[in-house]
């Protein structure tokens, strides 16, 4: 009875689970969402595969197929097996399960600035945005638009720790995600990042640029990036239209 062990903790049990190609199929699901395996990855090749988990290439073949048509995996000829984004369709589907996940993420859309400058947080927005009232931070403000066509998934506020504020500098070229650009000129790390989810509505000031109605639903995601000492390099808060934002996210028991 085929059972295997892979170099990632992952198994094949026995048929009694289900067919052998659904439980390869399984195992690398969990390679993935366990970020052993993150967007950009490629996956073993398939005679590693049938290596691995003691099987025929047909049934990794028919593995691999599952993800494909479940949107997890893609084949690139010269290139293997590589694991990508979750699609959006016709909604802002978020699905992290890792900062690298959540970089690819960013990466499928851009930002176009509306606004740069450096404020002093107030009242309001110390606790909208879970910073100290008085400190001084950059803001930039901006749409964040598909890659191909005009319409925005939501409006988005940057607040970034003043220490790095030089990034300001070179956001008007940059359409993809800020915090890598700050580890790379700043030589941090972000390895924690918080995310909070809030019911809103949209004023009549943005309701324009969302081209929803003033006062309809939405949901305002506040994400908070913090550096191996715990300092605070970023704060992002973006308002998505509630009909073009759906979460899901998958959790695992951890057994003590």
């Amino acid at each position: 009875m085929p059972r295997e062990t892979g170099e990632q903790g992952s198994t094949v049990k026995s048929k009694a689970a289900g067919p052998l190609y659904r439980q390869v199929a399984q195992s690398l699901l969990d390679d993935i969402v366990s970020g052993a395996q993150p967007v950009g990855s490629l996956l073993p090749t398939e005679d590693e595969l049938c290596k691995r988990y003691e099987v025929s290439r047909h049934t990794v073949r028919e593995a691999l197929r599952v993800l494909r048509n479940d949107g997890l995996v893609e084949s690139r000829q010269g290139a293997g097996t590589v694991v990508i984004p979750p699609k959006s369709s016709g909604s802002d589907i978020h699905q992290v399960m890792s900062i690298n996940d959540l970089l690819a993420f960013a990466s499928d859309a851009r930002f176009e600035v509306d606004s740069i400058t450096m404020i002093r947080v107030d009242g309001k927005l110390a606790e909208r945005a879970g910073l100290n009232e008085g400190d001084e931070w950059l803001q930039v403000l901006g749409y964040r638009r598909a890659r191909t066509g005009d319409e925005a998934l939501c409006w988005t506020e940057y607040y970034i720790n003043r220490d790095y504020a030089a990034v300001g500098r070179i956001l008007q070229r940059h359409a993809g995600p800020v915090f890598p650009l700050i580890e790379d000129m700043f030589g941090l790390s972000i390895i924690e990042v918080q995310q909070q989810i809030s019911a809103t509505l949209v004023s009549g000031k943005l309701a324009g640029g969302l081209q929803v109605k003033p006062g309809s639903a939405a949901l305002e995601v506040r994400r908070t990036y913090k550096t191996s000492s715990g300092s605070k390099a970023q704060v992002t808060i973006n308002t998505h239209p509630a009909a073009r934002f759906q979460h899901s996210m998958t959790m695992r028991r951890v057994r003590g």
